[in-house]
């Protein structure tokens, strides 16, 4: 197996005036195919909030089609031909394998971020899972189906100290330095920004009364038993020219979330404010943070009396409350696969956000030992929150109910940690930006006492603030 041995170079600046964005719009030029991650797990971990910038890639993992590319530091490429009933585990954790680091250039904070930066779409599961699906595959919106990546350079913010920290990992192969060149950049005053604008109408892959008769649908399989819950979704696609990062200006402003992120591979990005975790693992504990249940606030809604209605409707909501702890024990079930000592930290807390109102639940299990963290991402991915429970059967019928390919809708996108560290955020309330259009898509839980109207209320609520994100970023 090949392995490249790499040193660690860390520089540390002050920084008072830098922001996130400012810095990426400097960059971006230079360094193309630039991701941003912004994180702040308050709600689950207590973390501070950090920023991190992924500059220059030199390794790539990447599924695209029926070909899984492994591009290592070396310029070597590796292909390999696969089929439905390939199992990616054993490859991405081969791949984990040949990063080695000089241990008396890494400490603590440096080991915290190091690792694959990249993101697993939920059409992936075809490859963890003996599960066929049978949907068409929409060509404009088709993306590789997993891309993690290994960076020369990472910018980590501190906000707390005030201090920017520049990270480099040099090997034999690669002794040059982009430490300079980046220290002159952040020190640039200027930088260039762009417009945004729609073009034409945005429209659906389905009509409301389409929805609706999907929803109906899966009403009856959870009459008939097949399921419990089962999450149905609708995208929709809206034409643009101009600059879609102001997109994601306008939505980190319009909805903060504890995931924000903005992940350019040229020819198409990810973009988008996650309020939830797919999986997050630290200090040997797994954590599985479920989302379900959901209330629209509205002005109305805005003066703390109305508020407190709205929290005491939710929690008092039979429908939401039996999706919620199906999910939560769905959870339960998927880390009791590969952990031990599970708890409900949290259970059914009622969790604010820009539009709506969430049941949020924490579930937590000490890792066994040998268990890696890609057979712990395996075993819980897709989230139930996106799929259903149980998991499999409802994975089945969606690819029977929904007309096209998920895509990345539902998989996961963030840090996977050589230091057996993983904060991944669930892609939802996120966009895909491919060839002058722009993807969006929500979902929501059926269970056997839904109701059409409100399904779709749901999904709509769900998508508010994506739609206002794209109103604003044409006035940016």
């Amino acid at each position: 197996m090949l392995k490249f041995c790499f040193k660690v170079i860390l520089k540390k600046m002050m920084n008072d005036l830098t922001t996130p964005i400012e810095l990426y719009l400097k960059l971006r030029d230079i360094f193309p195919n630039t991701l941003l991650l912004e994180f702040s797990n308050q709600y689950y971990l207590n973390s501070k909030k950090l920023s991190i910038i992924c500059i220059n890639s030199i390794s790539e993992l990447i599924l695209e089609k029926n070909v899984l590319k492994i591009l290592y530091p070396n310029n070597i490429h590796k292909h390999i031909f696969i089929d439905e009933k390939f199992n990616v585990r054993n490859i991405i954790e081969d791949y984990f394998k040949i990063f080695k680091f000089d241990k008396s250039t890494c400490d603590n904070f440096i080991y915290n971020y190091t690792g694959l930066y990249g993101y697993i779409s939920y059409d992936s599961i075809q490859h963890f899972e003996k599960i066929k699906f049978n949907v068409p595959i929409k060509e404009n919106y088709n993306v590789p189906k997993i891309r993690i990546g290994f960076y020369k350079n990472l910018i980590v913010f501190n906000y707390f100290e005030n201090k920017l920290n520049l990270i480099e990992y040099q090997s034999d192969i690669d002794k040059n330095t982009n430490i300079s060149k980046l220290i002159k950049l952040i020190k640039k005053k200027n930088f260039s920004s762009f417009s945004f604008n729609t073009v034409g109408s945005c429209t659906s892959n389905v009509t409301d009364n389409e929805y609706k008769r999907m929803v109906s649908d899966g009403i009856k399989f959870c009459l008939r038993g097949d399921v419990f819950q089962i999450v149905l979704s609708r995208q929709y696609i809206q034409n643009f020219k101009g600059d879609e990062f102001n997109i994601y200006r306008a939505l980190r402003f319009i909805n903060p979330s504890p995931y924000l992120f903005y992940f350019d591979y040229g020819y198409y990005k990810i973009f988008g404010s996650s309020p939830e975790s797919q999986l997050i693992v630290n200090n040997n504990i797994a954590y599985v943070n479920p989302i379900a249940g959901t209330v629209k606030i509205t002005n109305n809604n805005t003066n703390k009396n109305n508020t407190n209605k709205l929290y005491n409707s939710l929690i008092k909501d039979p429908k939401e409350n039996s999706e919620h702890v199906m999910l939560v024990d769905l959870a339960r079930n998927d880390l009791s696969k590969n952990s031990s000592d599970i708890k409900v930290e949290i259970f059914k807390k009622i969790r604010k956000f820009s539009h709506v109102l969430h049941m949020v639940s924490r579930v937590s299990g000490r890792i066994n030992k040998n268990s890696s963290i890609i057979k712990i991402f395996e075993d819980t991915f897709p989230s139930g929150t996106l799929s259903g429970a149980p998991k499999y059967k409802a994975m089945e019928l969606i690819d029977k109910i929904e007309n096209q390919n998920r895509g990345i809708y539902g998989g996961a996108i963030g840090f996977f940690g050589i230091n057996s560290i993983i904060n991944t955020a669930i892609i939802i309330r996120s966009f895909l930006s491919k060839g002058n259009s722009i993807f969006f898509q929500a979902g929501a839980g059926i269970v056997y006492n839904s109701k059409e109207n409100k399904e779709l209320e749901e999904v709509n609520n769900k998508l508010m603030a994506l739609f206002k994100s794209i109103d604003l970023a044409k006035k940016i």
